[in-house]
């Protein structure tokens, strides 16, 4: 599941978007407002007067410099430069929950407590929040809802409210500004067919990827709440797929 945002700063009665920044960003590579323009394919009195714009509300972004040895030029202030980092570490923080992944696990209701079914699945039993008369769930979980920890670090069940634990291997990586998909193939439970490993994502923060020393083919196991996996009745899934056939 890939959710779109379009980050964006409100100061006073101006609002500071992608484009803004674009344009910050392009006067500084090309140290001239009409080197910009030329760079955005923009036209240059539309530039210069949205640059006019933002410093009525935000004061100085643009430092001129006319003639000289060097010809004169553009560049960045200190309050525009400040501004580029409080809109990048926006940007950081939705980047987190702009692209969620879910993972699905699927099987039989084994046993119930209240609004928790255990299912039984490729690679073992899953608690989840259940439909109460579903008999076979299809178990989805959330990449933000993942925790990782190292096989050796793995908090003792009793000291935790987490009851879903998977073991497996990091199989690949993509690393955002400040968040990190991890990509695990999870180990298939003994009793299992052969079927594939299915693949779980989790969202960690670059800290803990560091801290974790994670990388493809490291070990790792994943732990999940049990509030925090849903299910799904298989029947309702079904009928859904029938009826786009």
């Amino acid at each position: 599941m890939e959710k779109a945002f379009d980050p964006y700063l409100r100061i006073d009665d101006v609002t500071v978007d992608r484009s803004d920044v674009e344009m910050l960003r392009a006067i500084d590579d090309c140290g001239s407002l009409s080197g910009a323009a030329d760079a955005l394919e923009r036209s240059y009195p539309r530039l210069q007067q949205r640059v006019v714009a933002l410093e009525q509300s935000i004061g100085p972004l643009v430092e001129r410099t006319r003639g000289g040895a060097d010809g004169g030029g553009s560049s960045l202030t200190e309050t525009a430069r400040e501004l580029l980092v409080r809109f990048d570490r926006l940007v950081a923080a939705y980047e987190g929950v702009a692209r969620v992944d879910e993972t699905a696990l699927s099987g039989p209701v084994v046993d119930r407590d209240g609004e928790l079914a255990t299912v039984e699945t490729s690679v073992g039993a899953v608690l989840a929040v259940a439909p109460a008369d579903a008999a076979r769930v299809a178990v989805t979980i959330r990449s933000d809802a993942v925790s990782l920890h190292a096989p050796s670090e793995v908090p003792r069940p009793e000291g935790t409210s987490v009851r879903n634990r998977f073991s497996g291997t990091i199989t690949w990586l993509d690393t955002g500004a400040a968040v990190v998909r991890v990509g695990i193939e999870l180990e298939r439970d003994t009793n299992s067919d052969g079927a594939e490993p299915p693949e779980l994502v989790a969202l960690v923060t670059r800290q803990s990827v560091e801290t974790l020393e994670l990388e493809p083919g490291r070990s790792i196991v994943a732990s999940v709440k049990a509030t925090a996996a849903r299910g799904i009745a298989r029947d309702e899934l079904d009928a859904v797929s029938t009826d786009a056939n």
